[in-house]
């Protein structure tokens, strides 16, 4: 479900890039102070390869509760790791609600022509991405067509599903990457978009259509709606399916990677 139910309890449970961005996230959904909860930690993040399978930190953020609230704690099975308020604090006032990626150079991203791209046979990022795949044990064609401005590059093979990911998470893992190797010392900016089996014209689509849906879901009950986290180019696939709905509005709300559309009644 690319919803979002409305969480009513006194505590929450959030996933984030680090500890303490995650921290942050549940503060801010609980309305609370760092020393108003009990911070415990449930998983680790850990880095994956090239960014790639990386795993988020979970944390469950509970509301202290009132002296004759509190009651024994059971004995568990396997003790969680909790860190220190003093240790949550001094994390969350050190650092930001969410560590965006500055990208001051790039442009918006819009639909690429292919029709004025070259083929590329040798580029730089033709070397990393095969050097990446391999290390990841995938088999896949890799190829690229260049214009003066943009990188594109489209990849085929029986483990294209691996390359593209959840939602395609891991796909925009890679492009990102790419794109950090492409305009590495470069004063010129190329944008850099990897496809692989039109995932990205498929997607768009499918957005198109949730667009959809969801207006009439929320003209017809007079709820506004929350869809997950997206990139920026799919929150503009969704603006964009709207922007001229008679009865709906889209507005979104939340720092990037954790940034949202909303659907509400005009």
């Amino acid at each position: 479900m690319l919803e979002e139910k409305e969480n009513m309890a006194d505590f929450s449970e959030k996933w984030g890039t680090d500890v303490d961005t995650a921290v942050q996230l549940a503060l801010a959904d609980l309305k609370l102070t760092i020393d108003e909860v009990d911070v415990t930690v449930l998983e680790e993040p850990s880095r994956g390869f090239f960014g790639i399978g990386s795993k988020l930190a979970l944390v469950r953020v509970e509301k202290k509760k009132k002296p004759e609230e509190k009651v024994q704690p059971q004995k568990a099975d396997a003790p969680r790791k909790e860190n220190t308020k003093k240790d949550i604090k001094k994390q969350v006032e050190k650092e930001p609600v969410v560590k965006e990626i500055k990208e001051e150079r790039r442009p918006k991203e819009e639909k690429i022509s292919e029709e004025n791209l070259k083929v590329c046979e040798s580029h730089p990022a033709l070397d990393f991405l095969k050097e990446v795949t391999s290390e990841m044990g995938l088999e896949l064609e890799i190829s690229a067509k260049e214009g003066e401005e943009v990188l594109y590059v489209d990849i085929q093979g029986k483990d294209s599903g691996t390359i593209i990911g959840k939602r395609g998470q891991t796909l925009d893992a890679i492009q990102y990457l790419t794109s950090l190797v492409v305009n590495k010392d470069k004063e010129k900016y190329t944008r850099v978009v990897v496809d692989a089996e039109n995932y990205r014209s498929k997607r768009e689509k499918t957005l198109e259509a949730l667009a959809q849906r969801l207006a009439t879901k929320v003209v017809k009950t007079r709820k506004s709606v929350k869809l997950e986290p997206m990139n920026p180019y799919e929150r503009k696939v969704i603006h964009a399916t709207l922007q001229n709905h008679p009865k709906v509005v889209t507005r979104s709300e939340g720092q990037d990677p954790y940034r949202r559309v909303i659907i509400e009644l005009k």
